[in-house]
C-alpha cells in the first residue's frame, strides 16, 4: 500500500518525501485538535467540579 503511494505521488524522491512530511503533519494535526477532542469529549465526559461542589452543598447531596 505505501509502494502504491509513493509511486502515485509526483516528482523525484526528494519532493515526494516533503509531500508525505506535509500529508503526515496535516493528519497529525487533525488527529489532535479535532478528532481526540470530540472523541474526548463524546465518549470520556469529564466532571465538572462547580456542579459537584454545589450537588454536594445541596441537602440530601453526598457528603
Amino acid at each position: 500500500m505505501y509502494a502504491a503511494l509513493w509511486r502515485a505521488l509526483p516528482g523525484p524522491w526528494p519532493v515526494r518525501l516533503l509531500i508525505v512530511l506535509v500529508l503526515l503533519a496535516a493528519v497529525a494535526y487533525l488527529l489532535v485538535f479535532h478528532v481526540y477532542p470530540w472523541v474526548m469529549q463524546e465518549f470520556f465526559p469529564t466532571p465538572d467540579p462547580v456542579l459537584d461542589a454545589h450537588r454536594s452543598a445541596l441537602p440530601g447531596g453526598p457528603a
